[in-house]
């Protein structure tokens, strides 16, 4: 079927249905405080690229985990390997899942062995207040990792005394089942979330079970808050073609990733002041024969241990922004050796305002120390411009980088080799943005390009020669976002329509080899729209459209939706993905599901 004939019968569908979500009021958007950054700005304030996603639309989104709802935004590359979010690599603006980082409340929970893990720490949706999604060079924010953009889960923190329970049944013999519980104390609250997610897979060698269990506690909350979060997910999947080729059907894979961290928030006068600690753990069980591991098994251990303060100061002269942290990561492989590093960060940004609080000009840097890679100092500079009360123009430059990963120096197998002498990966990237917001419409267009060099490939000079890791690439990337989000009423429900689109031309530099493992496989037109609406008091309804055109030359279409009902207690949901049974993978040629339902029912206990 083609983009033409879905998008006609998606306005059909859309007429009939309406349009489902109760989208955030452009007011109360306003009014969120981006957290992902030292200097507190409110999101229209903010001079960057910046995509926030409400717990309104992640109810109306149709998705069941982080995975799936990343993928409907433009610019977001979420490559998955099967079902549910099992495996699933994390790319922004046609970056590498090694060059993006992602946060939880603030704690940085990147892998030092691969960017491969960096999804296992999503958490279940149900506790999830809203994502931040930062575009664009974030090095002089977050350090290393956040190479070509960062996302940042922030969890809910408030929650009235009740219980849930819920469950979901569907295709592939899916069966999902959690349970929720919240308490509001006198001088604490807590958030509980614990749930089992099974399947037996949507062909062979696909079945997954995956457990989750949340806390988050804010203690002492009538005065100095503390606040405490600890989380922990175990999944256990067959890897059918997941890695190394597709003809590898009896793949297997386990992993445990963990975290616990403790901050608080101190305000005193101009003075704000952060601290945090944190500790996360994530373990790797790979085996290329389900049912025979002696045939070839990894098994890799890394621990991080962290602590981070962050600060700012207001004064006559503006806002100034600092902070240092910290951090130890451990490695325990049969692979890869036994490893460690020392992590040190100084982080200075301040920012300016001129011609009645008009221009804002915030410049800064981040200085890294690493026990094995020394010191790298990258600058950077975010503008921004209020033309008037709707339109804001803004741009920024920075130099971001990434270290290599243990797996880039130290992995060896029969055909590759890693290389303890790789150098990190640098970039400088410009970015000019336009944005312009009225109380129902607002609407963003940006313009960006990054010029990497250092990039890490896998060469050789003969065909019976060992992949051997370089640094060796050169790459520039240019594209553009555009966003767009309108609300409106029928009645007294409020509809929604939400579009993005991102572009992106990559042009790699030649060299002189014969053989080379890099490839660009970008998404080089996305576009994803999400219609919401709700014509009665128990009933919405949504539907979602996205595209994809890659670099390479496959395209494909896929569309989902969802119904809600609430009737008193209860809320009975159904969810239906790729009802049209497109044929498309999004990597490894890894097969993705056609078409599947998916049902839910949850009761709350008032």
């Amino acid at each position: 079927m083609t983009p033409t004939r879905v998008i006609t019968l998606l306005s059909i569908l859309t007429t009939a249905l309406g349009f489902a979500q109760e989208p955030v009021a452009e007011e109360q958007l306003d009014e969120v405080i981006v957290t992902s950054s030292r200097i507190e700005l409110p999101f229209s304030k903010n001079s960057r690229s910046i995509n926030i996603i409400t717990s309104e639309t992640i109810k109306a989104s149709a998705a069941t985990n982080v995975a799936d709802l990343l993928q409907q935004v433009a610019g977001v590359d979420i490559r998955r390997r099967g079902t549910a979010g099992m495996q699933a690599d994390l790319y922004i603006r046609g970056g590498s899942f090694d060059q993006t980082l992602l946060l939880i409340d603030g704690i940085k929970v990147d892998d030092a062995q691969t960017g491969h893990h960096t999804m296992n720490m999503a958490l279940p949706l149900e506790v999830i207040e809203r994502i931040e999604i930062i575009s664009g060079p974030a090095a002089r924010v977050f350090g290393q990792n956040a190479f070509t953009g960062a996302i940042n889960i922030v969890t809910k923190k408030h929650t009235d005394t009740k219980v849930s329970l819920a469950t979901q049944i569907g295709s592939f013999g899916t069966l999902n089942g959690e349970v929720n519980a919240g308490a509001d104390l006198e001088d604490s609250n807590h958030l509980v979330h614990v749930s089992r997610n099974t399947s037996e897979g949507y062909r062979h060698n696909t079945d997954y079970d995956n457990q989750n269990y949340f806390i988050k506690s804010t203690f002492n909350k009538n005065q100095l808050p503390i606040h405490l979060l600890a989380a922990f997910s175990e999944r256990k999947f067959g890897a059918n073609g997941f890695y190394s080729t597709p003809s590898a059907t009896e793949q297997y894979e386990e992993t445990q990733t963990s975290l616990i961290g403790f901050s608080t928030k101190i305000k005193s006068n101009d003075w704000i002041i952060k601290p945090q600690i944190y500790w996360r753990r994530n373990q790797d069980m790979y085996v290329f024969l389900r049912n025979d591991p002696s045939v070839y098994r990894n098994l890799h251990i890394t621990n991080k241990i962290g602590a981070e303060v962050n600060a700012s100061y207001t004064s006559n002269l503006g806002i100034t922004g600092f902070g240092v942290d910290a951090a130890k990561v451990y490695l325990s492989s049969n692979n890869l050796g036994d490893r460690d590093r020392l992590m040190t960060t100084l982080f200075l940004e301040h920012q300016f305002k001129f011609f009645n609080d008009k221009f804002d000009v915030t410049p800064g840097v981040a200085m890294t120390y690493f026990s094995d890679f020394k010191f790298h100092a990258f600058p950077g500079v975010d503008l921004g411009y209020e033309i008037n009360e709707h339109f804001k123009l803004y741009g920024n430059m920075g130099y971001t980088y990434r270290i290599p990963t243990y797996t880039d120096l130290y992995y060896s197998d029969p055909t590759t080799l890693g290389s303890e002498n790789l150098d990190p990966e640098e970039a400088i990237a410009e970015e000019i943005g336009l944005k312009f917001k009225t109380t129902n419409f607002n609407a963003s267009i940006a313009f960006f390009n990054r010029d990497s060099e250092n990039l890490i490939d896998y060469v050789k000079n003969n065909e019976e020669d060992l992949w051997q890791a370089t640094n060796i690439r050169e790459l520039n990337t240019k594209g553009i976002d555009i966003y767009a989000n309108y609300n409106f009423k029928i009645g007294e429900y409020t509809q929604g329509l939400n579009a993005t689109y991102t572009y992106l031309d990559d042009e790699i530099k030649d060299l002189d080899l014969d053989f080379s493992r890099y490839s660009i496989n970008s998404l080089k037109h996305h576009f994803v729209t999400r219609f919401t609406s709700q014509f009665f008091k128990n009933l919405s309804h949504s539907i979602i459209y996205k595209y994809a055109e890659r670099t390479a030359g496959e395209s494909y279409s896929v569309v989902d939706a969802s119904i809600n009902y609430t009737f008193k207690s209860l809320e009975f949901s159904c969810i239906a993905n790729n009802i049209f049974n497109t044929e498309y993978t999004e990597t490894n040629l890894v097969p993705m599901p056609k078409g599947n339902l998916l049902f839910g029912v949850k009761y709350n206990f008032k």
